[in-house]
């Protein structure tokens, strides 16, 4: 898929998906692209498959091949900007609306806020990495993972904890 007006991403949702996967916004890189964590720098694809989560190593422009797999994207915010501190308080408040009412419709299993400010924005209260002790919504898991930026500052097993974490739990059954 290209990249929507004003370099915003398509949603990749579908009913009882494994995974959503929740980011800030696109950066410049995915927003001219029209895939998502384009920029070379970021260490999404890869944390993706270093953990299980993906057969092999994808490419950006193989977004769309991960609702076949079960996981979906959204953002909380779908314009494009340099740095999630470009977007303003009220637009921040409109996409966790909006995040949690795409969440409540399509019920996936879990959703992966790919940072902790993200989560931080759509639970309303501070996070760290890892599962958060209440739903996102009704029915639906948190799980807050590393940021694969590669402006964040850590180490790379760090980083690919919560993702190897999430991995597993995809193994188990859904909790009833």
């Amino acid at each position: 898929m290209s990249a929507q007006r004003g370099g915003s991403l398509p949603l990749y949702l579908a009913p009882g998906l494994k995974v959503v996967f929740c980011g800030f916004n696109p950066g410049v890189a995915s927003g001219l692209s029209g895939h998502y964590y384009a920029h070379p720098s970021n260490h999404f694809w890869r944390l993706l498959a270093d953990s299980g989560l993906t057969p092999r190593r994808l490419r950006p422009e193989e977004d769309g091949e991960m609702l076949a797999m079960g996981y979906g994207f959204t953002d909380l915010v779908r314009r494009m900007s340099r740095s999630s501190a470009d977007l303003g308080t009220l637009e921040l408040r409109r996409g966790a609306r909006r995040v949690r009412a795409e969440l409540a419709r399509y019920q996936p299993r879990i959703c992966a806020f790919t940072g902790k400010g993200v989560a931080r924005a759509v639970v309303g209260r501070p996070v760290g990495t890892g599962w958060l002790g209440e739903p996102v919504v009704a029915g639906v898991r948190g799980m807050v993972l590393a940021s694969p930026s590669g402006l964040a500052a850590m180490a790379a097993a760090e980083r690919l904890t919560p993702y190897l974490a999430l991995a597993a739990a995809l193994d188990q059954p859904p909790p009833a």
